[in-house]
């Protein structure tokens, strides 16, 4: 079976198919377009699962691909490889997942420019499939620098009709691009670095992480690279100061592109600093791991204080996302088994839960027109079914047990509590536990503001869910309640 599975089918399927579809001879109609596109996504989706099933953490999936017989830049140590481990396997199960769940949200949300969208949508996920399975340090920068191109398209392209709407999406793509640049400036010069170094230091002339070490690098360089690859990665997890692009990207992109970029494209971000700050530099990141647990304290805190101020849905959900992140980054920091598992155990809880609150978000802004739940009054008297959903997504969003989000927060605080790094990473695990509350206050306030109440009479024959929206909300709840029931299926994997 192994023999069928190919890791760069999985990854570069999704660019020959975006390819086809933004070529002239791919028909211009939209309903075939969308039906093609779904149909891609689900084979994918399936094709990923059964590379999960018949994985093996022992004997990971790898792929040397050679260009006409050449290590693609043999003369600086540079390969065109592709790897699976662990952690790649079930970030590309999410990656899969939430761009199928995308792809069927986007029936009523997108209105115009179907086949530029949906092939700017593949080559994306062909990009972040890059990232999470380059073995090499310049392979994972081109991943990098590719995925920009299409989501700044997806943020920032004309597929509504709203034109006040489509003009503050374009000013939040440019803002995207400019802190994404930003970050990418200090990660190549990082990369470079530490190809140069590694080359200096221990006489090997390879650009693979399987040959980095940091045993003979000087630990002043080694901090110099450490602090650039933060910044660069920090961009994207986001830490607090650079996060300022993530609420406007994820405010004014239509919804389908928010799920995207709250479920997948945050977790760019963290998977960088695992792969480069803890696997290839252990001995600075132990010393700056003090640190981050302080910047993940304040993404945890600060954020949560300002989502509640929030009054637009999708604003509440962006910085909650970024709230949840410093929940990962502090897994993370702990630099145990046991953080590294709930960090990436709360990457896959946090990207299904924000991918159904932003699914919610753009269903009432369809139906009412409006996301300010200050305004929007009495859904769940006209949308029943929503209600219903909404209720248990918040519930699982704010740690409820027998939901996923709740064994990965726990598991992310114990694992901090037994860091053996620094006494002020186990007390910045008791003070990230005031989140658990203060998640409560801001998603019960927008649960009771938003459908409960009287409904205006202009919207009281309003239609509940749709087929495909139904079948989105209860596929995210479903993978919640197994992950929380059964945990172990994530956990496991980690042996």
């Amino acid at each position: 079976m192994n023999m069928l599975l190919s890791v760069p089918f999985l990854v570069f399927l999704p660019l020959v198919i975006s390819i086809l579809i933004m070529s002239p001879l791919f028909t211009s109609n939209e309903v075939i377009v969308r039906r093609f596109s779904k149909s891609v996504f689900g084979f994918h989706f399936l094709y990923t699962v059964i590379m999960l099933i018949f994985f093996s953490s022992a004997n990971p999936y790898t792929a040397d691909i050679n260009m006409f017989g050449l290590d693609w830049i043999q003369s600086l140590g540079v390969k065109f490889s592709l790897k699976i481990d662990t952690i790649s396997m079930i970030l590309i199960t999410l990656t899969s997942f939430i761009f199928f769940m995308s792809s069927v949200s986007s029936k009523f949300n997108i209105r115009k420019n179907h086949k530029f969208y949906y092939s700017m949508l593949m080559l994306l996920e062909s990009a972040i499939l890059g990232i999470f399975t380059a073995s090499d340090m310049f392979l994972f920068f081109l991943f990098w620098e590719l995925e920009m191109v299409p989501a700044y398209f997806l943020i920032g392209g004309n597929f509504v009709e709203n034109y006040k709407y489509q003009e503050d999406a374009k000013k939040s793509a440019i803002k995207f691009i400019l802190f994404t640049f930003f970050g990418s400036m200090f990660m190549l010069l990082g990369i470079l670095l530490l190809h140069y170094y590694n080359f200096v230091s221990n006489g090997i002339l390879s650009a693979s992480f399987a040959d980095i070490t940091d045993i003979t690098i000087p630990i002043t360089i080694q901090m110099l690279i450490a602090v650039c690859m933060l910044i660069g990665f920090g961009v994207k997890l986001p830490i607090i100061p650079l996060h300022t692009w993530l609420p406007d990207a994820h405010t004014n992109a239509p919804t389908p592109v928010s799920m995207v970029l709250a479920g997948i494209l945050l977790k760019t971000g963290a998977y960088g600093i695992y792969r480069f700050n803890y696997e290839m530099l252990p001995q600075t990141f132990k010393i700056i791991a003090p640190v981050l647990a302080l910047l993940a304290l304040i993404n945890i805190i600060y954020t949560a204080f300002v989502c509640y101020a929030q009054t637009d849905i999708k604003r509440i959900v962006a910085y909650s996302s970024i709230s949840n992140m410093g929940l990962v980054l502090l897994g993370l920091c702990a630099i145990n088994q046991i953080g590294l598992t709930a960090s990436v155990f709360h990457m896959v809880s946090h990207g299904l839960v924000t991918c159904g609150l932003f699914m919610i978000a753009g269903i009432v802004y369809l139906r009412f027109k409006n996301r300010n739940i200050d305004t929007v009054r009495g859904v769940a008297a006209v949308m029943p079914r929503l209600f219903g959903f909404a209720v248990l997504i918040v519930l699982a969003s704010i740690g409820l047990p027998l939901f996923a989000p709740f064994i990965s927060e726990v598991l992310t605080v114990i694992g901090a509590m037994n860091s053996d790094i620094s006494v002020f990473i186990r007390f910045a695990a008791l003070f990230s536990l005031p989140l658990l509350i203060l998640s409560s206050c801001y998603m019960l306030k927008f649960l009771h503001n938003c459908f409960y109440g009287e409904v205006t009479e202009e919207y009281v024959k309003v239609n509940d869910l749709a087929v495909h929206e139904f079948f989105v909300l209860a596929s995210i709840l479903g993978a919640l309640i197994i992950f929380g029931l059964y945990p172990n299926s994530i956990i496991g994997m980690f042996g």
